[in-house]
């Protein structure tokens, strides 16, 4: 035992904690051995001080992963609405109780022609009207059931963005004539043809038979709609062969949307409004008696935008919660530590560690637990959501904000539930603390 040892009456044997006298010897003012000594205190007891960072690791991953995925939905509800066309409005019937158009049936509505008016307004450079069935599609010896087909105007290629691969899309002549003529997706070509040119094929839909006269190229999946899995037709060749309506001769051709492609150069709103008067004063209604409703691919944008922020917000804030509990976590494992190493304290406060060091000390390997726990989660939640991404359907799009927010809440957590235990430990009385046992 050494003279030191001996006047405080402190058995310094090695199952003690190791503690360096000369590093308190005038007090602790160097934070660089603060430090020091606080990462040793760490790593003597590695699994405890794994199992404390564990839910500010959680917590941090949880955060970064939860704004990833919530993040990466809204850019891909985003891309796929921007697939949909370019500089798109959509004009579409309201539904109330009797049916289109809002109240009851007698209410006018959107129809085939309204997409003509539609046109004539200043600043829209193309419309677009469909009407969608499902029906029986034979080639050769070749079936496929339930097919999607889409009936629609001249104008579809620019506005939704589908190009022409091989052979060409219908005309106006062909569209007024309820021609029957068919333009293929992709998808179906191949289904139906294989590596045959289908252009001037023979296509049986239904019971009406059609000739092949262009292929759309490939386009993929877009807002829930497979474009590639599509047959288009003149519309008029859809109302009359597979969609009668006995009231088409006296009111038109109810639709249930038309798109107008905006110029790129036009004020959005002013076309929109003179859009939205030809149509109300062409059927002699008021704004209140509107029996459609007008969007632009922005509006449906920011509303799926809110949504997805609400839910990014809420899947941040349940994540936080793991930041909390690892926070009390560590407060805890303080607390125990203070008391493991009351002597310990004794002895640095016996050779001149003022509270202020104690505390400080203390304080400083709460922090060290947070942001070490904060590091391997950024790491962890980081990895976490690229590997998620990759191996999922859903697509996942780290935020840079997300980690710094995450990071900083787990420093400020090892301040805030740090401070208690080491301030407990800079009040001990030095003659107490070295007769603890």
């Amino acid at each position: 035992m050494t003279v030191l040892e001996h006047d405080i009456g402190v058995d310094m044997a090695p199952n003690r904690p190791e503690v360096a006298l000369e590093d308190f010897a005038g007090g602790i003012i160097n934070p660089g051995e603060i430090a020091r000594i606080s990462w040793e205190a760490i790593i003597r007891n590695k699994v405890r001080s794994l199992l404390t960072m564990l839910g500010v690791i959680i917590g941090v991953a949880a955060v970064i992963i939860m704004v990833a995925i919530s993040a990466g939905t809204e850019a891909a509800i985003a891309a796929q609405i921007e697939g949909l066309g370019a500089n798109l409005a959509f004009v579409q019937s309201s539904f109330g109780r009797g049916g289109p158009g809002g109240g009851n049936n007698n209410q006018p509505t959107l129809v085939r022609d309204d997409a003509d008016l539609i046109a004539d307004v200043s600043g829209v450079v193309g419309t677009v009207v469909e009407q969608n069935t499902v029906q029986t599609v034979r080639a050769n010896s070749i079936t496929l059931s339930e097919a999607s087909i889409v009936g629609t105007t001249i104008d579809y290629p620019s506005v939704r963005d589908v190009p022409i691969a091989q052979g060409r899309f219908f005309n106006e002549q062909e569209e007024d004539r309820s021609s029957k003529v068919a333009v293929l997706g992709a998808g179906v070509a191949t289904e139906l043809f294989g590596e045959v040119d289908p252009i001037g094929q023979p296509l049986t839909i239904g019971t009406t038979r059609l000739v092949v006269i262009g292929v759309a190229g490939e386009k993929g999946v877009v807002g829930n709609v497979d474009f590639d899995a599509q047959i288009y037709l003149p519309i008029q060749l859809v109302f009359d062969k597979f969609l009668p309506s006995q009231f088409a001769r006296f009111s038109g051709n109810q639709v249930r949307i038309i798109y107008a492609e905006i110029a790129e150069d036009a004020v959005m709103d002013d076309v929109l409004l003179q859009l939205e008067l030809k149509l109300l004063g062409s059927k002699g209604l008021t704004a209140e008696e509107s029996p459609f409703t007008i969007q632009t691919q922005q509006d449906i944008v920011d509303t799926q935008g809110a949504a997805t922020e609400a839910f990014r917000n809420l899947l941040a804030w349940v994540a936080g919660v793991s930041l909390v509990v690892g926070g009390i976590g560590i407060m805890n494992i303080m607390l125990v530590s203070v008391t493991e190493r009351t002597r310990e304290i004794g002895i640095r406060q016996s050779v001149g560690a003022t509270p202020n060091d104690i505390r400080l000390q203390f304080l400083t390997e709460a922090i060290m637990l947070s942001l070490v726990g904060g590091l391997i989660g950024v790491g962890l939640g980081v990895g976490g959501a690229t590997l998620f991404g990759r191996t999922s359907d859903m697509p996942t799009l780290v935020v840079p904000s997300s980690i710094f927010l995450a990071f900083g809440s787990a420093a400020a957590i090892g301040i805030f539930f740090g401070f208690f235990p080491a301030n407990k430990a800079a009040q001990l009385d030095p003659i107490d603390a070295l007769r603890h046992e």
